[in-house]
């Protein structure tokens, strides 16, 4: 793959998406499970996206059941889930691996484009946050422990510095 908008992702409720449909806006892509105990950062994802949607973020949120089996649900149930507890609104899209020899493509590029700690390519655990510029650039990787609301500042500088 020459650019993150050359994949087409599988959507949470069947059909497929073009990753070239969010050209332009600034990315933070994040792999999600709803029985983890980083689930609540569901709430600080929802509030960036809120916040920041109308000026060019996009949250995209893959579950993703490897860690602990921690995303058990189907497609109905991890969309309830979201919607009841966290009142998600931003994209969810059908459950991959992130790892692995069945490990989505998206997420190769992904951490190909921005290993982890030690230069580590294995995504650690649920809520590893991959923020990308408007031009399609893999800036950063983010661990579960960061917190969606300490990345505020990084993402507001990102909006502002590719008007």
């Amino acid at each position: 793959m020459a650019s993150i908008y050359d994949f087409e992702i599988d959507a949470l409720d069947g059909g497929t998406q073009k990753l070239s449909d969010y050209r332009s806006r600034v990315l933070l892509i994040v792999n999600t499970a709803s029985e983890c105990g980083f689930t609540p950062q569901y709430q600080g994802l929802e509030e960036l996206h809120r916040r920041y949607a109308s000026d060019g973020l996009a949250i995209l949120g893959f579950p993703c059941n490897q860690f602990g089996g921690q995303e058990p649900g189907d497609a109905a149930q991890i969309r309830t889930f979201c919607e009841a507890r966290y009142g998600v609104s931003f994209p969810l899209f059908a459950k991959i691996d992130v790892n692995g020899p069945n490990a989505h493509p998206l997420f190769e590029y992904l951490k190909e484009s921005a290993p982890g700690v030690l230069g580590s390519r294995r995504v650690k655990w649920n809520f590893t946050k991959f923020l990308v510029s408007r031009s399609g650039e893999v800036l950063r990787r983010y661990g579960s422990g960061t917190k969606p609301e300490t990345l505020e500042k990084q993402i507001k500088q990102t909006l502002a510095a590719e008007l």
